[in-house]
């Protein structure tokens, strides 16, 4: 029995994003009987997936603020700029 790492949905698999907890659970039901393998198998593919589908949506989420915050920073210095040039037109 096979109870390794089920492939994501882009058909790759990268175990270093699995939690150390994730790791140690998949080594010991490899070292069970096949019999009980089979029977734990679908319900920790599932935990694998939901695991790899966090991380990916954590990945995507931290890749979104970091755009906003490039987007502020050039809203505030496109602000700055417009208001210096406000002034500097402004009749004294």
């Amino acid at each position: 029995m096979n109870t390794s790492i089920p492939e994501t949905t882009r058909g790759e698999t990268d175990p270093r994003f699995l939690p150390e907890d994730i790791r140690q659970l998949l080594e010991k039901v490899a070292e069970l009987p096949e019999e009980q393998q089979k029977m734990l198998q679908n319900a920790l593919q599932g935990v694998v997936r939901g695991t790899q589908r966090r991380h990916e949506l954590l990945q995507l989420v931290q890749e979104a603020v970091a755009q906003v915050r490039l987007d502020m920073k050039y809203l505030v210095f496109d602000l700055e700029a417009t208001r210096k040039e406000r002034d500097a037109y402004r009749p004294s």
